[in-house]
């Protein structure tokens, strides 16, 4: 388990569902790829996948790394300790 410290080194992130229709999330760093169905994107806490229907980017802020995301919401995971193969990428295994 991480201390309190360790935690406040990342920066802040927070996450918001209301009516698992509508996501918002602070400490977005990039968003590496999105669709309809599926957004990879880097956090200060790490990489997050989100799952779902006909899903569509609503409010992007760069400068501050806010994002609002609305559409049907299905999941919602951070991803960890996935490390790069020479047979397979990060990217590849995600989307198979």
């Amino acid at each position: 388990m991480e201390s309190v410290m360790d935690i406040n080194s990342y920066g802040s992130h927070e996450v918001k569902i209301t009516d698992r229709s509508i996501i918002s999330l602070t400490g977005i760093n990039k968003i590496n790829s999105f669709d309809e169905e599926e957004f990879l994107m880097e956090s200060n806490m790490g990489l997050i996948l989100l799952k779902g229907e006909g899903l569509e980017i609503v409010k992007l802020d760069t400068h501050d790394g806010n994002v609002k995301i609305k559409g049907k919401l299905n999941s919602y995971a951070y991803i960890e300790n996935v490390k790069k193969t020479k047979e397979e990428s990060l990217l590849s295994k995600l989307f198979k």
